[in-house]
């Protein structure tokens, strides 16, 4: 089985073909296979509703995810998932009182089925894809697969600190991510600043006598940390009419890898309505057991030990 985060099923051929007859849907309900289609209501009982096609579906409250039935889950995560791809197993094609068919779904069991054979076998280090949720101050949570939630802490996400996670990521965003550990629970944390690049790969993408754009993450009394990169930053002399948030044009005076260090000079500061790109990842491999972001010559390491 292939687990994937939600809505990466939806439209995929095999997807619709079992949701384009009854007959179709009978062979995934035998198989157990893991289907994707939209919730299209949340009933008072917060039962979700699903379009499947073919016929309607209908996930009850208990197993619309894991731990709806005990409470660690609350009922804002069925709410929360309507005019959205839901997944489930079909359980059982019944009859309402009109005669009309009608298939009783569970997402939970999918969510059983990617914990078992997905989730309870990762291990620290391994790279995967997983989608954006929603943002905390705290961190981002994200979908690893069939809507399970795996947190990724805000000190996680890069290099150069952020002061939310918004600023680098939205809801519904795919990105890839390395395991760093699992709970007793089966709980996983993320963590990102690893596929951004060393030190020295995101300094060889300037020169010093070139002005380049940055963002201005934090003004000090002794200097300004401009972030050229999601996994670099330099230091320019204080201004007090420069701002953290601005866009800012500097110039790069010197890049000094001993000391693990770019000079900066800013040459303007100015205000730009803030927008997502894509990150820019070094590392596209599916493992990584160490990573060494200070340069070799510099006597401070920083480092990330997944093994």
């Amino acid at each position: 089985m292939v687990f994937l985060p939600e809505g990466s099923l939806w439209n995929i051929p095999s997807n619709l073909h079992y949701m384009s007859s009854v007959s179709a849907l009978r062979d995934a309900m035998h198989s157990q296979t893991v289907l994707e289609a939209k919730a299209v209501k949340c009933d008072g009982e917060h039962n979700l509703h699903v379009d499947l096609g073919c016929m309607r579906g209908v996930i009850p409250r208990e197993e619309g995810a894991i731990g709806i039935a005990d409470g660690t889950v609350r009922d804002i995560a069925l709410i929360a998932r309507v005019g959205k791809a839901v997944c489930f197993v079909v359980e059982e094609i019944m009859f309402d009182k009109h005669g009309m068919p009608y298939a009783q779904l569970s997402r939970r069991k999918a969510q059983q089925l990617c914990q078992q054979y997905y989730v309870d076998t990762l291990l620290p280090g391994d790279v995967v894809t997983v989608r954006v949720t929603h943002c905390e101050p705290f961190g981002a949570f994200c979908d690893i697969g069939a809507g399970i939630p795996a947190l990724l802490p805000i000190d996680a996400v890069s290099v150069s600190r952020i002061p939310h996670p918004g600023v680098r990521f939205f809801a519904g965003q795919e990105i890839r991510a390395v395991v760093m550990n699992t709970d007793a629970m089966g709980r996983v944390t993320l963590s990102h600043k690893e596929l951004l690049g060393t030190w020295e790969e995101n300094a060889a993408l300037f020169t010093p006598g070139e002005t380049v754009s940055g963002i201005v993450r934090s003004v000090e009394p002794y200097g300004i940390f401009v972030e050229l990169t999601p996994n670099l930053a330099g230091l320019a002399e204080y201004a007090p009419e420069v701002k953290a948030g601005q866009k800012a044009a500097v110039f790069i005076k010197s890049i000094l890898p001993q000391k693990m260090k770019i000079k900066l000079i800013v040459v303007d500061a100015f205000d730009e309505k803030p927008h997502h790109t894509p990150p820019k990842y070094f590392f596209d491999g599916e493992h990584i057991d160490y990573f060494l972001y200070s340069p070799p010559t510099c006597p401070k390491r920083i480092e990330s030990v997944f093994a």
